[in-house]
């Protein structure tokens, strides 16, 4: 299973919110190219980086940054926030970016989202950001009354290669992840699922590599120290051998 350490970018800072909520951002570096070296220097294979401003405007801000993210680091970057235009998934593709997510553009515009995946195939990631089962959008500002479950299946079927599964609820906030809606939404899924909000412990790592998840996102832990990349990679399996 791959670890993925987590970069999220507001106001040209690497931060961390709680449970996706905008006022409660902590920074952890002025410079988030500093974070991604961190990250890669310490073993990681792949970042998800995040623009915390483009997913509440709606277009990507800091694609500056990322440029220099996926430019300097010299390992696929993941990207998401904001992306919800063909123009805009260019753009960060054309930045350098290897995997761009898609959530919100998905889930309000079903023709665009079957377009990307047919046209893109494994460079479009669907994000799946629930709070209680229920699909969020909009920077998770807005609660759609879709099935998170239901809305993975439809974007499978419309093609989909792979689904990043966020649990609000424990994004942020060091209480192990939502194990029994991380499982429902394996189970009900052929393609691949990466788990992402809640991650504390190898113990999460575990569970999420138990329950069939191809990955797991971690983000505060890792800026709190209540977790090192290597331990994380060694409950996955995925710490270098040799």
């Amino acid at each position: 299973m791959e670890v993925i350490p987590a970069v999220d970018i507001k106001d040209g800072k690497c931060v961390r919110l709680f449970q996706g909520k905008f006022d409660s951002a902590v920074v952890y570096s002025d410079d988030p190219l500093e974070a991604a070296r961190r990250w890669r220097e310490e073993g990681a294979g792949r970042l998800h980086v995040v623009d915390l401003d483009g997913a509440r405007t709606g277009s990507p801000v800091n694609l500056n940054v990322v440029r220099r993210i996926a430019s300097e680091c010299g390992i696929p970057v993941q990207f998401g926030g904001g992306v919800r235009s063909l123009d805009a998934l260019v753009s960060v593709l054309e930045a350098g970016i290897d995997r761009v997510v898609l959530g919100t553009s998905a889930a309000l515009n079903e023709d665009f989202a079957r377009e990307v995946f047919y046209r893109f195939g494994e460079r479009v990631i669907l994000g799946v950001d629930a709070k209680d089962g229920k699909v969020a959008v909009r920077g998770w500002e807005c609660i759609l009354n879709i099935d998170a479950v239901d809305f993975a299946k439809k974007m499978q079927r419309m093609g989909a290669k792979r689904v990043i599964f966020t649990d609000i609820g424990r994004d942020g906030a060091l209480q192990g992840i939502n194990l029994a809606r991380l499982k429902e939404m394996v189970a009900a899924l052929k393609i691949p699922v990466i788990a992402s909000g809640g991650v504390a412990s190898t113990t999460d790592i575990l569970a999420a590599k138990d329950a069939g998840a191809e990955g797991v996102i971690i983000g505060k832990a890792l800026y709190e120290g209540s977790l090192t990349l290597r331990e994380a990679m060694e409950a996955a399996g995925c710490w270098p051998k040799g």
